[in-house]
């Protein structure tokens, strides 16, 4: 029997920055199985956790050296074992994150490469350089620099699309991926009944290395001509026979009709992907670290094209706002303020509505917020710390600089869980490897037993998608498409009768006027996120068919980031 991934939710935990259980100031696996009551009280199916493999760190865990192992700062292999067992009791399954584009150069495969094993060089992308001296292309790291790392004892280069310590593995070589399927198949028997495979669209190299004349060589290895026959085998000599088992792929820079094929089941390649598109509608000319408010318009016309074209194709979606790579989403797209409250819970409505199956990044489910850092030294991503001095080098302020930092950063998103208001949020008792926010007191899982808190609502959008087949399995609709402030869809299922949910979000702090008739007459309101709007329980709601009509049906003035969930059934 298949899954159906659409009333299943995935919560994203990154080891480092969730729990720490014994001081050192690092999360570890033991923290994770410490709040799995948490977790199963939110009502989650799958935790993906990000990597806790022996790494050196460089890129926080994603430049791996052992597949197989257990970092000693998470734990170790019982501890992971046990995590395994302790979620199973509560009905909810481990997602682990596979790196296959990338291995650390301490790997025991690249040292061997450079011990000058004919059979580990082939493992990777090694090149002559140019006649005149300079790395066989020009591409750039997604890091900043050469994409080529030197090896000056043999005049080669090494690809290395991320950091220089992070060698590109050479799928070309089937030895590669037969390492790689036995990788997959070791934590399959663990007990895994999840993978996410970490930038696996850019696996596929060309066959001749060329200089980019028109950008920075992504397209080149981006989607590349044999994708999709890796994937296709991955698939067959791994998770394919295991129909338990649910599968993502990051998909950076992706175009839809090759999401489609990734994710559609008859392709039998990976359940779903990450997109990116509808997070980049606050990037000026493509540029990341360049400051400008959200676009709304673009937000609205990516959201609606990706569900649309993944519906029509067969593909399915992994909805998100936040990951490990993103700033806080209420800091980016809603308010940190007065309205914190709102725009979160606007901005959960808005996503968990949708087609596809909704992740939750740790901390996102109570309203966190960027990290609000003011000096340099109280980050530590990698990526933050080359683009600073790119910035200085650029001319740029340090008003300017740290203005960007605050709000792009990859460290918004990795600062400590805030579990309580006592020292550093409850996630330490020794100093934490990063600095907790310093909001600490006042936004932490404390009050989510309240009625009007951020983490109920997040419960509540769990169980509806779980309770209402049309939120699992309906088509959907874009409303009000040109709408300069309101964003909002319905989803329809014709299964013994006509049902619809309507969504409808304000994303701005000003009010905004919904249309007169959007909503029919007799819809009912499930969900809301002003304080009038949930006093009664969505669940009472449900079963006793409840007499109150939606308040929207008529046409009214949503107030600032004002969304509501309607039924209507015919």
């Amino acid at each position: 029997m298949e899954l159906n991934l659409g009333d299943k939710v995935v919560y994203q935990i990154y080891p480092k920055s969730f729990r720490d259980s014994d001081g050192d100031g690092i999360g570890d696996l033991r923290g994770v199985t410490e709040k799995l009551d948490y977790l199963e009280e939110l009502g989650v199916d799958y935790l993906w956790l990000t990597p806790f493999f022996p790494s050196l760190q460089y890129d926080n865990g994603y430049d791996i050296t052992d597949y197989r192992g257990i970092d000693p700062m998470y734990g170790t292999m019982d501890d992971f074992d046990e995590l395994v067992s302790e979620a199973g009791k509560r009905g909810i399954s481990l997602m682990v994150d596979m790196v296959f584009n990338h291995c650390s150069t301490k790997h025991e495969w690249f040292q061997r490469a450079l011990q000058g094993d004919p059979y580990y060089r082939d493992f990777f992308i090694i090149k002559k350089g140019t006649k005149e001296g300079l790395p066989p292309t020009n591409w750039t790291s997604k890091f900043g620099g050469s994409a080529w790392g030197y090896l000056p004892r043999t005049d080669e280069y090494y690809l290395h699309l991320f950091h220089v310590s992070q060698a590109d593995l050479n799928w070309e070589n089937p030895n590669v991926r037969r390492e790689l399927y036995d990788v997959v198949n070791f934590w399959i028997e663990k007990g895994v009944k999840g993978f996410r495979f970490d930038v696996i669209n850019l696996i596929s190299k060309p066959a001749i290395y060329e200089d980019d004349l028109e950008g920075d060589g992504h397209r080149f290895y981006t989607d590349g001509a044999r994708i999709h026959e890796f994937l296709h085998e991955l698939n067959r000599e791994t998770f394919g026979p295991h129909e338990d088992i649910i599968t993502v792929g990051e998909m950076a820079s992706s175009d839809l009709p090759n999401s489609i094929r990734y994710s559609r089941r008859e392709e039998q390649e990976l359940s779903m992907i990450f997109d990116f598109h509808h997070l980049k509608i606050d990037y000026p000319s493509g540029n990341k670290w360049e400051v400008q408010p959200f676009r709304f318009h673009d937000l609205k016309k990516n959201l609606f094209e990706w569900q649309e074209g993944m519906e029509q194709g067969g593909g399915w979606n992994a909805l998100f706002w936040d990951n490990h790579d993103q700033p806080r989403i209420v800091s980016r797209l809603g308010d940190e303020g007065s309205l914190r409250k709102q725009s979160a819970k606007m901005l959960a409505t808005a996503l968990h509505g949708l087609r596809g199956t909704p992740y939750i990044y740790q901390g996102e489910e109570i309203g966190m917020t960027n990290a609000g850092f003011t000096e340099i030294g109280q980050y530590r991503d990698i990526e933050t710390l080359n683009v600073f001095q790119e910035l200085r080098l650029k001319g740029k302020t340090s008003e300017q600089i740290y203005e960007s930092l605050r709000k792009k950063s990859r460290d918004n998103a990795r600062t400590p869980m805030q579990w309580d208001s006592t020292k550093n949020g409850g996630f330490t008792s020794g100093t934490p490897w990063i600095s907790v926010n310093k909001n600490f007191r006042e936004i932490n899982t404390e009050d989510r037993e309240k009625p009007d808190s951020v983490f109920q609502y997040y419960r509540k959008l769990i169980e509806l998608r779980k309770q209402l087949p049309v939120l699992s399995r309906g088509r959907f609709e874009a409303l009000l498409r040109d709408d300069a402030r309101i964003l909002a869809y319905r989803r329809v299922l014709e299964e013994n009768g006509k049902t619809e949910i309507y969504v409808v979000c304000n994303f701005f702090r000003e009010e905004a006027e919904l249309p007169a008739g959007l909503i029919p007459e007799g819809a009912r309101l499930l969900l809301g996120n002003y304080e009038a709007d949930t006093k009664k329980p969505q669940e009472e709601e449900l079963q006793t068919g409840g007499k109150g009509l939606c308040a929207a049906a008529a046409g009214k003035r949503l107030r600032p980031y004002e969304c509501f969930i309607a039924l209507a059934e015919g």
